[in-house]
């Protein structure tokens, strides 16, 4: 198992990528792909056509966003802990993902940085 942790920087207020990581609707604007997501604590949530799946544990407005993310098998919760802090280009994103199972670490590193917040990034500057 691994962890993972970086930053991001978006060109949008935190309210606007929180709305962007929680809202549905948001969500397929900018990843291309129908969402299930809610901001109620125990609800379950699916992305990417299910390629991501798991439970929301907890939620602070425009601030924090904690998630289990589902692995097949896998006995240790992954835990997905987004913080979104106000910086001079719009927000700073803290990204925390610990439990990667070591057989997807490099895909799912790849994935936050490219497909996740990479789409972000991207829908943000068009």
């Amino acid at each position: 198992m691994r962890d993972y942790k970086k930053y991001f920087s978006l060109p949008a207020p935190p309210a606007e990528v929180y709305a962007a990581l929680t809202n549905p609707a948001t969500i397929q604007l900018w990843s291309g792909e129908p969402a299930v997501m809610s901001t109620e604590p125990g609800s379950e949530f699916s992305l990417w056509e299910g390629s991501i799946s798991g439970k929301n544990l907890e939620f602070e407005k425009n601030k924090k966003i904690v998630q289990q993310w589902y692995f097949d098998g896998q006995e240790e919760t992954s835990v997905v802990t987004i913080k979104l802090h106000t910086d001079k280009q719009g927000t700073s994103v803290e990204l925390r993902h610990t439990n990667i199972p070591d057989e997807v670490y490099e895909e799912m590193v790849q994935g936050w940085n490219e497909i996740y917040f990479g789409s972000l990034q991207e829908f943000y500057e068009a």
